[in-house]
Formats: C-alpha cells, structure tokens, sequence
C-alpha cells in the first residue's frame, strides 16, 4: 500500500459513523476515564476514518467527546485501505495494544512522582491499583496451604486376601455359617496359622 502524508483534518462530531461491528467494548467506566484524560490533556490523539466518515480507530474517543459535549475533534483520514484491511485494522490496533507488559518497578517509580499531585487519577488506573502500586503490594500472595482433612472414620472396610485354594470349601462353609466380624476373624486366624507353620 502507498503510504500518503498523513493530515490532522477537524470533523463535527455528529458527522462520524462508528464501525457497527466493532468488537471492542467500552464501559462507562472506561469512557469517564478518557473523557477526564481529554478534559486533562487535550484531544491529542485524533480519530481514525475513512474516506466516508467511518470510525476505524478511536471509538472509546467519539464517545468520550458526546459526553464532553465537544462539536468537533481531529481525524485523521486513512486512505488506500481496502474493505478487508479495515476489518483488520480494527481488531489489531485493539489487540495488539494488548500484548504489552508493565515494568512494575519503573511504573511505580512514574506513580510515586505523581503522587503529590492530582495526576495520578487520570492514568487510568483504580483506587485500588494505585494503593497496591504505590504501597508495593503487586506481588503474588503466596497461597496459604489448608491442613488435611481427617476421615471421618468409615464403619466398614474393604478386605483383600489371598488364599490357598485348599481352603476353598471350608471359606465358603465360613460365609455361611458366620457374621461378617466373625468371618473375618477366622479367616486371620487360619491364614495366620499357615503362615506360621511354613516359617518353620
């Protein structure tokens, strides 16, 4: 694509459309964020168009500027895109500005600086995020490790054993003619008693 110079044009706000399927959200939250950026700052980082008026970067910035009231803001027309690369245009400028990092350290130290002011409010960040910044508390808290639960005790158990096949019949003479406690018991004894006497 030929790159042409690119020109800073003031448009009515009315008169810019915004992309219908832009994907990318905006939550009040986020719009009073850069609306108090703006108010700060100036509208310094102008919207990008098409030929026909068409938002294709600066959604979050249109509507930021209706709720300041603001009649016109600067555009900036990009030509020579074709329908796909501005569908593309419009994913990556959102995403890949998401696959940035922070430098804790620095970033504190930029925080600190603006601490006795009232800048440190229009950064973007929460109440929250700039307590746990400016206090140092970002670091993953280490996950406490929860005791073991007992058992509760079971009222029955199972029982593997292994027994000659000589014992057959009388086993199964056992599981008829005894309880279970008592079963089970015979069963020790008598395997027990083999045990015994092969060691000799």
């Amino acid at each position: 694509m030929k790159e042409s110079e690119l020109k800073i044009l003031y448009r009515p706000v009315n008169d810019l459309i915004p992309y219908a399927n832009n994907a990318r959200t905006h939550s009040e939250e986020q719009v009073n964020q850069i609306a108090s950026s703006i108010k700060e700052f100036g509208f310094n980082n102008p919207i990008l168009v098409d030929d026909q008026g068409g938002v294709i970067a600066g959604h979050g910035r249109l509507k930021a500027a209706k709720k300041l009231g603001l009649k016109v803001i600067p555009t900036i027309e990009l030509t020579g895109l074709s329908e796909a690369q501005k569908k593309a245009f419009i994913l990556a400028d959102n995403r890949i500005a998401l696959n940035s990092g922070w430098d804790i350290d620095l970033l504190r130290i930029e925080l600190q600086e603006l601490q006795d002011t009232d800048l440190a409010t229009v950064t973007g960040f929460s109440d929250e995020e700039l307590n746990a910044l400016l206090c140092g508390t970002t670091e993953a808290t280490e996950e406490v490790e929860e005791p073991e639960k007992e058992e509760p005790e079971a009222d029955s158990f199972n029982l593997t054993l292994s027994i000659p096949i000589e014992y057959k019949d009388q086993v199964q003479d056992f599981v008829k003619s005894f309880g279970s406690e008592d079963l089970i018991q015979k069963i020790i004894d008598m395997t027990s008693l083999k045990v015994t006497e092969g060691d000799h």
